[in-house]
């Protein structure tokens, strides 16, 4: 597989994108990390901020201007920046928005100007409350478009109908990744997302927390099996789009259950009004990326909960903090 030699990570100091960070610098490509810090954290870099192969730039991605000397020479583009979890999106609607089309047209305009390779980080999100299960590419979605979810699928679902205009015409070499449910070590504690709550909340020894009836479905994915999955496409000349995920499917209640029982708590279940929009199932469907990469995820969810449980017991101030968002996402 041949070296990217300098790649530009957007959302680079947030949690998936400070890992992506970190396996390319050990690919031996020099990184440039580009992070307003609305969500991202400096913690999440600093062990790679003393290598000189790494560069970290505090720019909103909406503000990226193409002509930067600081952006010369790129190979690759990866495109992450944006509020990721359902309570920062919703306090950050426009900031989502902007970065879903702003951002992304200032993101493709730098990799277009240096012939880069670019992927865009999409959402399963872009399904909406799928009525096709398992979910395909080929799948269009069954999105809200004014719901409280919308700013971040619908921004997200532009983003991808602009690398697609990039790509067809200015014949700009694209990608786009279609990210399901990940997680692991360096997620915040507090972000309103399902696995971070329940591993808080078992860890402080409360109970956790289930939307409805915790019969809605998700699919976890590890987060060195998503990064796998990203730069497998980015080494590729598929455009995708393509589904990131792991097809294990388990309801919210399975997760909570298993998450109580890793981190060794006999805390209750206790159930709370359903979400708004809460998709109530969310698969991927992987054939494409298995065919295509040769990519299929390795990481079971007892072994990629375990390190995850372990990352915040370690770092329990970031794990102590307390979201009171109801959890199905």
């Amino acid at each position: 597989m041949a070296v990217f030699h300098r790649a530009l990570v957007t959302g680079g100091a947030g949690f998936l994108g400070s890992h992506l960070c970190a396996a390319l610098l050990d690919a031996g490509t020099e990184v440039v990390c580009v992070d307003n810090l609305c969500t991202g954290s400096m913690s999440n870099v600093e062990s790679l901020r003393a290598r000189e192969d790494f560069t970290f730039l505090d720019v909103d991605v909406a503000e990226l201007d193409a002509d930067d000397a600081a952006f010369d020479g790129l190979d690759l583009v990866m495109h992450l920046a944006s509020p990721a979890s359902p309570v920062d999106y919703q306090r950050l609607g426009v900031a989502t928005l902007r970065a879903g089309a702003i951002g992304t047209d200032r993101a493709l305009a730098l990799a277009l100007r240096s012939g880069a390779r670019f992927l865009l980080a999409s959402t399963s999100e872009v399904y909406g409350d799928p009525l096709q299960h398992p979910q395909t590419e080929s799948y269009w979605g069954n999105v809200n478009p004014v719901g409280i979810r919308s700013v971040y699928d619908e921004a997200k679902r532009y983003g991808e109908a602009l690398t697609m205009a990039y790509r067809r015409d200015l014949d700009a070499n694209t990608a786009i990744a279609r990210i399901f449910n990940t997680y692991g070590p360096r997620m915040r504690g507090a972000d309103g997302r399902m696995i971070p709550n329940f591993v808080r909340q078992a860890l402080a020894g409360e109970p956790l927390t289930v939307s409805g009836a915790g019969t809605q479905t998700r699919s976890i994915c590890y987060v060195d099996d998503t990064v796998e999955g990203l730069l497998a496409l980015a080494h590729s000349n598929r455009p995708g789009p393509m589904n990131i995920g792991n097809p294990t499917e388990m309801t919210v209640l399975e997760v909570a259950r298993l998450v109580a029982r890793l981190a060794g708590t006999d805390a209750s279940i206790t159930f709370i009004d359903a979400v708004e929009d809460d998709p109530q199932r969310r698969c991927p469907d992987i054939s494409r990326a298995a065919d295509e990469l040769g990519w299929r995820p390795r990481v079971d969810a007892e072994t990629g909960l375990r390190r995850t449980i372990a990352w915040f017991a370690e770092h329990s101030r970031g794990a102590g903090v307390r979201s009171e968002l109801p959890i199905g996402v």
